[in-house]
């Protein structure tokens, strides 16, 4: 840690690197990167406080099997387990629930190296607290997080097919709170949802939204995976089978690399949940333009938060996400296209990935933009741990 504190005291910029998932400039600078990795990986479970103390380059995939051993869980996992802690929070990456808030709501205490080089603990007693979660790294080097547990639990998780899209229209909320997490992929080329994942809790009823006369998914008789003619070799197991909640609550098995081994592009718009149905029909409406470069879409729930810089800042949101081919050329000017469609919703962009959002369109859509802009200013008034894309987007 001593070393790390010299080196940013003395460097002139500097930014943190988690485990590199993020598709625009957001992680990159203009002076030294650090790698979070070499952070020893310390765990320390308080079982009395049920929390975890966590260093900022662990992965989900250590923690959650660390904290299961322990008895505790976290609330939520995203569709990755491979990704680091201190990176996702930081970008407000999320799973899905209309329940669930996204992956940051966990942390209760961040420790941080400074401009200066001091290391410091913030808690949530700060009032500024709220703007140092979803940090996008702007105002120091995150050692260490502190997060919030619960019981440890089992879950099961089943696949549907072939839901028409026309179904959302009078049903969506039935669907997407019919269980702990529901997420619902289309590739675009029909207007239909490809697949429907319904992932509950071993302890609760099975839902039963499946046996309502407007489901008239197919249920899948094999393991899929969400993109047509990916092995599912790397998924997590479906077919109701139980499992232990971190092996569960993600898509892809973390002793697996996801099949597309990241040879892809990837774009996220949150909008308000009440805005669902109208923002899909919006897409659907341009569904030619959008199948030819998409791999799948995920459409997912996530439950709002107090986070100043969080795309979920006090509204329950749905996300709408796009895998795209790996060819930039060819998806920014649909990217550019599904913001087009979305804007009367107000989307707000994922941190981490692919945007064509103006500066101060983007801007507008974070109600507390200027607070955090202050907030900056105060921990790193030179700027240290800037770089181009928040100069773009935040100053």
């Amino acid at each position: 840690m001593a070393g790390l504190q010299a080196l940013v005291a003395r460097g002139d910029q500097i930014r943190a690197l988690g485990t590199r998932h993020s598709f625009n400039e957001l992680a990159d600078g203009p002076g030294d990167l650090v790698s979070l990795a070499g952070l020893p990986p310390a765990m320390d479970v308080d079982s009395t406080a049920g929390t975890v103390r966590v260093a900022a380059g662990v992965r989900y995939a250590e923690l959650a099997r660390h904290l299961d051993e322990k008895g505790f869980a976290l609330p939520n996992l995203g569709s990755l387990p491979h990704i680091s802690v201190a990176g996702a929070c930081a970008t407000a990456t999320h799973g899905s629930g209309v329940g669930n808030g996204c992956l940051s709501t966990a942390v209760s205490r961040l420790e941080l190296v400074t401009a200066d080089g001091d290391l410091v603990t913030v808690g949530r007693d700060a009032a500024h607290f709220p703007g140092m979660v979803v940090g996008l790294g702007a105002l120091g080097i995150v050692v260490s997080l502190t997060l919030d547990l619960v019981p440890s639990f089992d879950m099961r998780q089943r696949v549907y097919e072939g839901l028409p899209l026309d179904v959302l229209d009078d049903h969506f909320e039935e669907l997407v709170t019919a269980a702990y997490s529901v997420c619902l992929f289309t590739d675009w080329r029909s207007p239909a949802l490809t697949q429907v994942w319904i992932i509950e809790r071993a302890d609760e009823p099975e839902s039963l939204v499946v046996k309502e006369p407007w489901f008239t998914a197919s249920p899948a008789t094999r393991p899929l995976h969400p993109v047509s003619g990916f092995s599912a070799a790397s998924c997590t197991e479906q077919l109701g089978v139980t499992g232990r909640w971190y092996e569960r609550l993600p898509h892809f098995r973390p002793d697996f690399e996801p099949s597309s081994a990241g040879d892809e592009l990837h774009s996220e718009y949150m909008v308000a949940r009440r805005d669902a149905v109208p923002a899909l029909r919006a897409l659907d409406a341009i569904r030619t333009s959008i199948s030819p470069v998409s791999q799948i879409c995920e459409v997912r729930t996530v439950a709002a938060d107090d986070l100043w810089m969080s795309p979920f800042y006090q509204e329950d949101s749905v996300s709408i996400h796009f895998t795209w081919i790996a060819d930039t050329e060819a998806v920014l000017p649909v990217v550019a296209l599904v913001e087009e469609r979305l804007a009367p919703f107000r989307a707000r962009p994922h941190w981490a990935k692919i945007f064509t959002t103006p500066p101060s369109l983007l801007r507008s859509r974070y109600e507390r933009a200027s607070d955090f802009h202050d907030l900056v200013r105060v921990w790193d008034p030179a700027g240290k741990f800037g770089n181009s894309f928040l100069d773009r987007y935040l100053s």
